[in-house]
C-alpha cells in the first residue's frame, strides 16, 4: 500500500478510480483529480507547498514532484503524461501535455496545453513553453512546433495506455 502521509495539518486527496503504487509516497498538500495513476518508487511531496494534479494524469516510476517553500507550487491539468524518474519542481503543466522520461523542470516553468518536453531536457526556472511546441536539450530550446492533431493523439494514446496499465493492479 502507497505511504500517504498527512504533514503541516495537510492529507492528500485523491478522486475516484486512482491508482497508487505500492511503494508511492504521497505527502501532505497534494490533491490529485480522478483515473490518476502514481507509479512505483514516484514521490508527491506536498510538505512544503500545495501539489494539484487534474484528471486522467500518469506519473510515471521513479518521478519526485516538490516545491519551494512559500514560493513555487506544482500544478498539473487533464490528461498529462509524466515519464519515468522525471523531477517537476515547482512547475505548471498544462493539459494534454507530454514530459518525457528524465526530464527536469523547475521552479515556475511553464509548459502549455499539447507540448512536448523530451526526454532528459532540463527546462530552467521561469520558461515559457507554448502550446504544441516541442522542446528538448540542456538547457531545454525550442525545436519544432507541433501538429495539434498529431500532439492530441500521442499524448491520448499515452494516457489512455496508462489508464489500461493501471487496471492490471485493480
Amino acid at each position: 500500500m502507497a505511504l500517504i502521509k498527512s504533514v503541516r495539518g495537510f492529507t492528500p486527496k485523491m478522486g475516484s478510480n486512482c491508482f497508487l503504487a505500492d511503494n508511492a509516497t504521497i505527502i501532505g498538500d497534494v490533491v490529485m483529480g480522478d483515473d490518476c495513476s502514481i507509479w512505483f518508487n514516484t514521490v508527491l511531496r506536498g510538505d512544503v507547498n500545495s501539489i494539484r494534479i487534474g484528471n486522467r494524469v500518469n506519473i510515471q516510476d521513479g518521478s519526485v514532484l516538490h516545491t519551494l517553500y512559500e514560493k513555487s507550487t506544482v500544478e498539473i491539468g487533464d490528461d498529462v503524461s509524466i515519464g519515468h524518474n522525471v523531477t517537476l519542481h515547482g512547475a505548471c503543466i498544462h493539459n494534454k501535455a507530454l514530459i518525457g522520461m528524465g526530464a527536469t523542470l523547475l521552479d515556475h516553468a511553464i509548459v502549455g496545453e499539447g507540448a512536448i518536453v523530451a526526454a532528459g531536457a532540463l527546462v530552467l526556472s521561469n520558461t515559457i513553453i507554448e502550446p504544441y511546441t516541442l522542446w528538448g536539450g540542456v538547457p531545454a530550446k525550442f525545436i519544432k512546433k507541433v501538429n495539434p492533431a498529431q500532439s492530441k493523439e500521442l499524448n491520448q494514446k499515452i494516457a489512455n495506455g496508462y489508464l489500461m496499465y493501471a487496471s492490471w493492479y485493480k
